[in-house]
This record gives C-alpha cells, sequence and structure tokens, in this order.
C-alpha cells in the first residue's frame, strides 16, 4: 500500500501523539490548527519534522485526516477545513461527544448524544461525501502507538461506511499494533463512542490510565 499523507485536525495531546506515530512509522504528516505559534516549541522539539498549517491547507494537502478535536468543536473544524476538500477521503474520527458544561458523576462522563444517535453520525451527515471511521476514541494517548501490555495486543472497535476508508484505517491500525475489530456501519458509533465513558471511569475515581479494551473470543 502506498504511504499517504497525513492532516491532523487538532492540536492537543491527541493530535500530537497520533502526528508522532505516524511519524514513527514513516508516513509525512501535516497538522491543522488555527493557532500555529502554540505548536512552536513543539514543532522544535521533534527538529521540526511537521508542517503547521491553517485546517483548510491541511484538508486539502493531506490523503487521510485524522479529527482529533474535542467533539463540540468537530463541526467547526470540519468548516474551517472547508466540506468540499473532504469529499472521497477518509476521515478517522477520534472525537467523543463529551458535554463538558456538566461535570461527571461517580467518574461517569456526560454525554450531549444519547444512546440512538452518535457524534460521527451526525458528523457522516454534515459532510456526506468524506468517509468517517471511528477509531482511537476509547483509549488514552499514551496508548494510541505501539500499546504495550506485556504482550497482550488490545482491541480497536471501529467502523464506518465506506469499507475502503476502513481498509486504509485498519492498515494503519495494523501499524500501530491493534487488534482491529470492525463494528460495521456508522451506526455502531452509538456504542463505540460510549467506550470512553466506561475507560474514564478508573481513571476518574482510582486515578488509573493505563488500561485498553480487549475482545476475547472464541
Amino acid at each position: 500500500m502506498i504511504t499517504k499523507k497525513i492532516g491532523i485536525l487538532g492540536s492537543g495531546i491527541v493530535g500530537k501523539t497520533l502526528a508522532q506515530g505516524f511519524l514513527t512509522h514513516g508516513y509525512e504528516v501535516v497538522v491543522g490548527t488555527n493557532n500555529p505559534d502554540k505548536l512552536a516549541d513543539w514543532q522544535a522539539k521533534i527538529n521540526f519534522r511537521v508542517k503547521v498549517m491553517s485546517f483548510e491547507e491541511a484538508a486539502k494537502t493531506a490523503d487521510i485526516i485524522v479529527l482529533a478535536v474535542k467533539g463540540h468543536a468537530a463541526e467547526d473544524v470540519l468548516k474551517m477545513a472547508g466540506i468540499s476538500h473532504l469529499s472521497s477521503k477518509t476521515i478517522i474520527d477520534c472525537t467523543n461527544p463529551i458535554d463538558e458544561k456538566n461535570p461527571p458523576v461517580n467518574g461517569v462522563l456526560h454525554f450531549y448524544t444519547d444512546l440512538n444517535s452518535s457524534l460521527m453520525e451526525q458528523l457522516q451527515k454534515f459532510a456526506p461525501k468524506a468517509n468517517f471511521v471511528k477509531a482511537f476514541n476509547s483509549v488514552g494517548s499514551a496508548f494510541m502507538v505501539n500499546p504495550d501490555f506485556s504482550g497482550v495486543m488490545p482491541s480497536m472497535f471501529i467502523c464506518g461506511n465506506n469499507d475502503d476508508a476502513k481498509k486504509e484505517v485498519k492498515h494503519i491500525l495494523d501499524q500501530f499494533g491493534w487488534e482491529i475489530e470492525d463494528m460495521g456501519k456508522a451506526e455502531a458509533a452509538r456504542a463505540i463512542e460510549p467506550l470512553c465513558m466506561l475507560w474514564c471511569i478508573p481513571g476518574m475515581l482510582h486515578n488509573q490510565w493505563s488500561h485498553a479494551f480487549k475482545l476475547l473470543k472464541k
């Protein structure tokens, strides 16, 4: 498979972690942000191997896009990227619909979606010609690339409507050291996104963040 250019939309810890992961695996990476100055120190730290540009420039130039922003900002970021620039491109959707206006209750996050909808489905409708694939939403950034659990390969749950896009994401996840569990079409994001809630509970209650999910099969 030809190595494609990756465009990361978002400059937080998830975006930076995945950008460095793609670099490690030989990809060319660009990062889209609305505040390039805040990435200057990080760029210097990684020897300027990543170009920083606007959301629109990153979406234009990338072959595969990673959406690594807070859920409530996702539509605005896609709009700034330019919906036309997303057409036919694979978008790895790392977002979660976390309601930041309401604090967790006994360690359980609030979502602004319900069990009959998902943020990814909303984004797919917002950019209907893009090919969204949910991934990386239910594990901490420290374990997104080459996770080490004493020889046990953790499971990454994905879903999306386009099989070719999922094939691209599966190739990346395989490189990154994940066991891939394809849950089907976009509606499966209704089940995958709440895994973020479950993943966060041990952290919220016991400050335990070093874990991942594993689907056991017979």
